[in-house]
């Protein structure tokens, strides 16, 4: 296979190329941004092998919205999602003291290792006074670029230790009391060109898979400015234990293709998830770039051919 091609802009952001087409698979962004929008790093953007986009940044009617990110809506009464915070019966309102940060420390690996790309980085979650409330090692791989399928993937793991003297609580707008609408964790936003875009999973499709659990969910959609469509696939790795048959804390799906395509396997869709003093939460993901608009049988073909 042919070694991918790293590039790091210190103090800015690391980005990734296919050495074949020249195509820049993504950057990943480090360097802080505004602090409305609860700074932290990002991916964006996010191409398939054909070199098409399939993320937004900064969308005008979420500016928080950027890319594929680690996110927490509601965490211990703090925002480190960015934007309004929801407050139940008053809807989402301007409430800056809320809105904290999750910021770059260092790096203890940026790789390249033929056709496998390491990112290996420390950070920090704080509130928007500035106490230490977590701290993440973070992982992000790029492997499996695959032009039999048209598809390449990332491996993101995070696990966050909590560094309070007290339980951190995460939640989301649905713990808070607003229906449908329990986004945390891992965010992935899509172009909007992928409004009304396709949602589909192992068993069925549609907006009714908001709130649903599942080993994977997937949303095609067709670009603006070129002919044809890409997949956007996440799944959870067997460890994440998503149903909670083995103790972890069940993930629900979040996922809209109107009024914004966008998906997030959450931590807390219904219930808040406490994490205890000095205990570690963990979860790894993969997200897989897709040419085309792939099928169910297409997708299942792929995760078989791509175990963890």
């Amino acid at each position: 296979m042919t070694g991918l091609r790293l590039m790091h802009a210190h103090g800015d952001r690391i980005t990734v190329t296919d050495p074949v087409t020249g195509v820049e698979l993504l950057a990943y962004v480090y360097r802080p941004e505004a602090a409305w929008e609860a700074s932290k790093p990002y991916i964006h953007p996010l191409r398939t092998l054909a070199g098409d986009v399939v993320t937004d940044y900064r969308p005008n009617d979420h500016r928080w919205h950027k890319g594929l990110s680690l996110t927490a809506s509601h965490l211990s009464g703090a925002n480190l999602w960015g934007g309004n915070s929801y407050v139940h019966g008053e809807g989402y309102l301007e409430l800056p003291e809320r809105v904290g940060s999750m910021a770059h420390v260092a790096f203890d690996e940026v790789a390249a290792d033929g056709g496998r790309i390491v990112i290996a980085e420390r950070l920090t979650w704080h509130p928007y006074s500035g106490e230490l409330w977590a701290e993440e090692r973070r992982r992000i791989e790029v492997h499996d670029v695959d032009r039999a399928f048209g598809s390449w993937a990332l491996t993101w793991t995070s696990a966050i230790t909590n560094r309070r003297e007290e339980p951190l609580r995460f939640g989301s707008p649905t713990t808070a009391g607003r229906e449908r609408a329990g986004y945390t964790g891992l965010f992935w936003r899509g172009p909007r060109a992928f409004r009304d875009g396709r949602i589909i999973g192992p068993e069925g499709e549609g907006p009714e898979l908001m709130g649903t659990q599942g080993p994977w969910l997937a949303l095609s959609g067709e670009h603006d400015g070129t002919d044809g469509h890409a997949t956007v696939i996440v799944a959870h790795s067997p460890e994440n234990d998503h149903c909670g048959t083995q103790g972890a804390h069940p993930a629900h799906w979040f996922v809209r293709n109107e009024p914004f395509a966008g998906i997030a396997p959450s931590w807390a869709f219904y219930d808040e998830l406490e994490l205890a003093p000095g205990d570690t939460l963990t979860r790894r993901y993969r997200v897989v770039v897709a040419d085309g608009a792939w099928e169910r049988e297409e997708i299942a073909k792929y995760l078989e051919a791509h175990p963890w």
